[in-house]
């Protein structure tokens, strides 16, 4: 599919509006990075390489999309992203480099965990060529995707994670494919093991050790670094492994040493330490007749989720010049003060390379207020029920000065009202009545608790409590399973309406039946919000979300939860000129595919549905056009979208 349109076009930023930068309620201009911005019109804008004068709109993208019958959710791809992105990290390098006059390259790699679809593999392969970028591996499947891939002659192929023989024999047969493979081992048996094979197989074996660090990072994944942290060889084990390899008289396999302290590094001054602990291990290493030259600094390196360029969890406190630089200068500082030659830099960039090429597009279904469901006159109120009556009261005559006091006379009155229902002295409608009223002076009470000196904690919570729930075309353990797995946060926004001010504040809830799928929290450059800004439903008219920076790993993770499949996929791309190019059409899963994956055969639960259907009909329960009309609905929802169309 590919298409072109005079609506998708460039578009300007934003300017002020009555409510300040429409920006400024969803924090675009803080997690952007340039890639996203709120255009004149009050639509998101998506400006893939960060030049103003190539970027489109993203309303008028996802409405054409829809036009032309590929209904949400969908994800667009922006693969120019990954272009800027891969040169960025390098530039970054090069840069410290060049400033710090280190004598050695940089070399980057991808893992390829971080996001295995083969699109996005390629395009970064296709963009590293240049920089000599080569590809992170963990398992037999991603080395095969590695070694089949066009990268250059200078690029590493660098095996991690556990391996069994048949890894181990492939990673060392990719020399005779001229590919450059490094095996990453974790213990002294594995390297004894990669040794003995290559020596059969009559190649050489070029070994890498990883090393535990005392050192750990920071945020949600630093467990993943430190003593006690899953990988990793201790001190003891690698002098070990090193006497093993000076006994075996294999002093030379010994290419690199590797480290990692853990993703999404979120404090510099942990990085920087962890640095400096890797350099003074290779420098040791060196110093003990090893020709170690590669030292691999891991990953690590994050994204700006929230904006905030803090140290908390869904932020970092630095920009990537600023990791470059502390990268290359440690390493060389550590290195002359040895009295060692500095190794060539190797470094693993995946969340930071691929978050921010891709978000989720949804479309609100429905909005549920809570005890607003049905909508009563409040001057026509009437009822004789003792709790209805003094509900009314105080429903209007409730204001900014007695609103606390009211509040908990109708907590009391509300009690009354279930207890004469559980005895049977109250009917059905005037305990709606009731419910409606409470809900209400709720809201009053919220409203004029925000113009209070002290507003009070049981007027936060009940505002969070008032949260409309806005039911979106997805789900979350598909499309974000980070957010329940880890509470990890992604901007959301509206992508149109952005010069109206929001009139309320919701959570999202997806359409799985599980009450886990929904998404409360949501990033502020300050906190963490409990509710969005979110604009009011107009009747007939789609009101879309973004759900964005979510390249890195949610692809991949999602599981199928309610046999929800894989959504929709488009990539997009920006000319110089602006116009827009909608290509490679991905339909998401179909029904019948969700349910291939699970085991069951469509054929086997046709048949079924045949045998029930004749055996009714035979028995004169249904005609014979009621059993064609329930066979072709079957047909047709096997073969339609796992969401809602």
């Amino acid at each position: 599919m590919a298409s072109t349109s005079n609506d998708v076009s460039t578009v300007t930023r934003g300017q002020l509006t009555e409510a300040g930068r429409p920006s400024d309620v969803y924090g675009v201009e803080n997690w952007g990075s340039g890639y996203f911005f709120v255009s004149e019109d009050g639509n998101l804008a998506v400006s893939p390489l960060r030049v103003p004068q190539q970027s489109a709109d993203l309303f008028a993208i996802v409405q054409q999309l829809v036009e032309e019958r590929v209904p949400t959710p969908f994800l667009l791809r922006f693969p120019q992203i990954l272009d800027d992105r891969l040169a960025l990290i390098h530039r970054a390098f090069r840069t410290a480099i060049k400033e710090f006059e280190y004598p050695e390259r940089h070399l980057g790699l991808y893992p390829i965990k971080v996001n295995q679809k083969v699109e996005v593999v390629k395009r970064l392969v296709e963009s590293g060529r240049r920089y000599d970028y080569g590809l992170e591996v963990g398992s037999k499947g991603e080395l095969l995707v590695a070694l089949g891939m066009p990268l250059s002659d200078q690029a590493l192929i660098v095996c991690n994670g556990m391996k069994d023989s048949l890894f181990l024999r492939l990673a060392l047969l990719a020399e005779k494919l001229g590919k450059s493979v490094l095996i990453v081992v974790e213990d002294p048996l594995e390297m004894i093991e990669a040794l003995d094979l290559a020596e059969k197989l009559g190649v050489t074996a070029k070994l890498g050790v990883r090393v535990k660090l005392y050192s750990r990072g920071s945020g949600k994944w630093e467990e993943s670094g430190g003593e006690f942290a899953k990988f990793g060889m201790s001190a003891l084990m690698l002098v070990r492994t090193l006497e093993m390899l000076e006994e075996r008289g294999q002093v030379s396999a010994l290419k690199m040493l590797h480290f990692h302290i853990g993703s999404q590094i979120t404090d510099i001054r942990r990085a920087k330490r962890a640095f400096k602990e890797a350099a003074r291990t290779y420098s040791k290493v060196r110093q003990m007749g090893f020709d170690v030259d590669h030292l691999n600094v891991g990953g690590g390196l994050g994204v700006d989720y929230d904006g905030s360029k803090t140290s908390s969890e869904f932020s970092v406190n630095y920009t990537i010049q600023e990791f470059a630089n502390d990268v290359v200068y440690t390493i060389k500082d550590v290195c002359e003060s040895e009295g060692v030659p500095c190794p060539k830099i190797v470094n693993e960039a995946g969340r930071a390379m691929v978050a921010h090429h891709a978000m989720l597009v949804t479309d609100v279904k429905k909005v549920i207020r809570p005890g607003m469901e049905s909508k009563y006159d409040l001057d026509a109120m009437t009822s004789e029920a003792q709790p209805v009556v003094e509900l009314t009261d105080i429903a209007r005559e409730i204001n900014a000065k007695n609103f606390r006091e009211y509040y908990h006379d109708a907590l009391q009155d509300r009690e009354d009202l279930n207890k004469l229902y559980e005895l049977g002295y109250l009917n059905l409608v005037d305990r709606a009545k009731g419910e409606w009223l409470f809900w209400y002076i709720c809201r009053q009470a919220v409203k004029h608790s925000k113009t209070a000196k002290q507003r009070g904690e049981e007027f936060e919570d009940l505002d969070r409590l008032l949260a409309s729930k806005y039911v979106c075309n997805f789900s979350m353990f598909q499309s974000l399973p980070d957010f329940w797995a880890f509470d990890q946060l992604f901007p959301i926004m509206p992508i149109h309406r952005l010069a109206e001010v929001p009139a309320e504040r919701g959570i999202l809830c997806d359409i799985t039946c599980d009450s886990d799928g929904a998404v409360d929290k949501f990033v502020d450059i300050r906190d963490v919000k409990e509710s969005l800004e979110l604009h009011r439903m107009r009747e007939g008219e789609p009101y879309y979300l973004g759900i964005l920076l979510i390249g890195a790993y949610q692809e991949t993770l999602g599981d199928v939860h309610n046999l929800f499949g894989e959504v929709a996929e488009v990539s997009v791309t920006v000319g110089k000129d602006g116009a827009v190019s909608t290509e490679d059409l991905q339909r998401g899963d179909s029904v019948r595919e969700v349910l291939a994956y699970m085991g069951h055969e469509t054929v086997e639960l046709r048949d079924a549905l045949d045998l029930v259907l004749a055996t009714r009909r035979e028995s004169g329960l249904i005609s014979t056009d009621d059993e064609r009309e329930v066979m072709s609905t079957a047909s047709l929802v096997l073969d339609d979208y796992t969401y809602l169309t």
